[in-house]
């Protein structure tokens, strides 16, 4: 009777010892899998945490660095700005499989994407920022019906949208921004669509109407497209046609284009150098009386030069040109009167190359320390309106902004001359200097340094209401630390001064309003600002205001999407000092951060909200 009873009951012991045991058995080959994948990755000391023998699982976050857990099964892999390359052994991942979330955002993978089309129960799928390249086959995402989230922009993607990502009856939000994504749009039919990006790549024909519900930043960067989202009408050349023949005309036109474009650079890069040679023997030679300025160099294998060559000037015959060549215009003397004879003996220090210009730091016969920065670009006004708007800036008085103390006006350039700071500005306290920290910024430091960056931006709107831009090029190279690192604004106020050409290299003008509708305005200095929140807050360098636009951080498209998914917790930068107790208040701080970099302006704080929101956060242990 008992062994009767026994066997009645088997199967049910039997199938309640799998359920118990299965998460450990799951972990366990989860382990080797993650162990192999670790294997395919260069550069993988983010994950030194993934050591065999550990369990990968342990609650929800799980004890190995970017891992998400349920029930000691592996639901996710968040390897986000890790600095991984290599490639990636979808092999492994197959065997993963309670897998639904896969990112490997923001690091160096190259080559065309992986098979990951292969793991058909993925739901979010992350390839933003790294180097992908290559055609994505059409059908590529047909078997992935599961899908929600895929976010590939900021990659080197090329070939049309692939077909079957219109097929996905589940997706929600879709990124192919910043690509070479060319062809056209295909017809999405997905009801559950809430977000689409795909701007900036090389897209041509009518916007379907399907995707009539989303605005014109969807869209933004394609010349090609048209439809009334963009407000470009199309014509019957716009509409879709099977004729590849027409392509390939445009696929040779766009390439003879680009090779004629290059022979221009080419010849226009000769006839300069040659130029610049012809002009260095007639110097030396001495066949022109004219005043003169030697170029500074970047210096490479000797750290001092006289900052006589930035400035420096040859007999005149005419003593009236030469007063006005060599004069040094005092626009703020609280520091004292700066002579150019003074400023032409002293050596000067390269301190950096910025976005208009270079700068040198300059120690005077008397032993006090100045900067010197040599502008260019900044033809846009003559000498008597330069001087009335640079006199404008050297009458500025805030704690939190730094007025420039003289300058010197030439016509292919500009001096202008500022206090030293010995600790450099923000970015450099920050992130340091070729892989040299900085310092170390504590967060009450660093919520004060925040506060006193919004009120010295509020100064400036209040000084310049009605410029388009008031401060136009805020970043945190351009915030300098003082004593006590109380944070002082440089380099604003530029807007009126700088060539239409230079505008761009403002970080004003790389605002999504700027790129997409060629207009700025105090709200762009807002962005600016939530650019240098979220970078005081997570650690990471951002790619919106570097001088070349490569490398760094997409950090607007992180952080909003860290919020989306209510992950935001993970993105700060708990490693400084004083932040053990004040996680909420940094939180909060994001958001100010998340909403000062709206994409639309309507939306974004102002600086009075932004000021009383940051005036709100309470800082343990931060001193007033």
């Amino acid at each position: 009777m008992a062994v009767a009873r026994f066997f009645r009951l088997f199967p049910l012991l039997l199938s309640s010892s799998f359920v118990v045991l299965s998460p450990l058995a799951s972990s366990a080959s989860d382990s080797e899998a993650l162990l192999r994948l670790k294997e395919s990755l260069i550069s993988a000391g983010a994950l030194d945490s993934w050591v065999p023998g550990s369990n990968p699982c342990n609650g929800s976050q799980g004890t190995w660095e970017g891992l998400r857990c349920s029930n000691g099964v592996v639901t996710g892999l968040r390897l986000e700005g890790m600095g991984l390359s290599g490639y990636i052994d979808v092999e492994a991942l197959v065997e993963i499989q309670g897998l639904r979330v896969f990112s490997v955002a923001n690091n160096s993978f190259t080559d065309v994407i992986p098979e990951i089309n292969r793991l058909g129960s993925l739901k979010v799928l992350f390839l933003s920022m790294n180097q992908f390249s290559g055609v994505i086959p059409s059908e590529y995402f047909d078997n992935m019906g599961s899908l929600k989230k895929v976010w590939l922009s900021n990659n080197k993607f090329t070939g049309n949208i692939p077909v079957s990502l219109s097929r996905l009856s589940r997706l929600t939000d879709l990124h192919l921004e910043n690509n070479q994504f060319g062809g056209q749009i295909p017809a999405f039919d997905n009801p559950t669509l809430k977000y689409i990006n795909v701007s900036n790549n090389q897209l041509e024909g009518e916007i379907p109407s399907s995707l009539s519900k989303f605005n014109a930043d969807s869209f933004a960067g394609n010349p090609g497209l048209c439809g009334e989202q963009v407000g470009v009408e199309c014509s019957k050349a716009d509409q879709p046609t099977p004729n590849d023949t027409s392509k390939t005309i445009v696929a040779a036109l766009i390439t003879l284009g680009a090779v004629l474009f290059i022979a221009v650079i080419f010849f226009a890069f000769r006839w300069r150098k040659k130029k610049q040679q012809n002009d260095l023997k007639e110097l030396k030679t001495g066949n022109s009386n004219d005043a003169v300025e030697v170029p500074v160099s970047v210096i490479t294998d000797k750290k001092e030069e006289s900052v006589k060559s930035a400035c420096s000037t040859r007999k005149d015959s005419n003593p009236r040109r030469l007063s006005t060549v060599t004069e040094l215009v005092m626009v703020n003397d609280e520091k004292g009167v700066i002579g150019l004879p003074d400023l032409l003996k002293s050596a000067a220090e390269v301190l950096g190359n910025g976005s208009l210009g270079s700068s040198y730091k300059v120690k005077m016969t008397n032993g006090v320390a100045l900067v010197v920065k040599r502008m260019r670009q900044m033809n846009a006004l003559g000498n008597d309106a330069f001087d009335a708007e640079v006199r404008k800036l050297g009458n500025l008085r805030h704690p939190n902004v730094l007025p420039p103390l003289a300058y010197h006006y030439r016509k292919e350039e500009k001096l202008f001359v500022y206090e030293y700071f010995s600790k450099g500005s923000l970015f450099y306290q920050l992130h340091g200097d070729g892989g040299k920290s900085g310092g170390e910024l504590d967060w009450p430091t660093r919520v004060k340094i925040v506060r006193g960056i919004a009120e010295g931006l509020d100064y400036l709107h209040k000084e310049f209401p009605l410029r388009d831009v008031p401060h136009g090029n805020l970043k945190s190279s351009n915030v300098l630390l003082g004593p006590d690192n109380h944070p002082f604004l440089s380099d604003y106020g530029f807007h009126p001064l700088v060539n239409i050409d230079g505008l761009q290299a403002l970080c004003a003008y790389k605002t999504p309003e700027a790129v997409q509708q060629k207009t700025v305005s105090p709200k762009s200095d807002v962005y600016c600002l939530g650019i240098i929140i979220l970078e005081i807050l997570t650690g990471e360098i951002p790619c919106q205001c570097l001088n070349d636009s490569k490398g760094g951080t997409d950090i607007v498209q992180w952080v909003a999407s860290a919020f989306s998914e209510g992950r935001q917790a993970e993105l700060l930068d708990t490693g400084m000092e004083g932040c053990r107790n004040s996680v909420g208040s940094m939180e909060k701080l994001l958001r100010v951060g998340a909403l000062c970099t709206e994409t639309s302006p309507e939306k974004r704080l102002d600086i009075k909200e932004t000021i009383r929101m940051i005036e709100e956060i309470q800082v343990e242990g931060s001193v007033e």
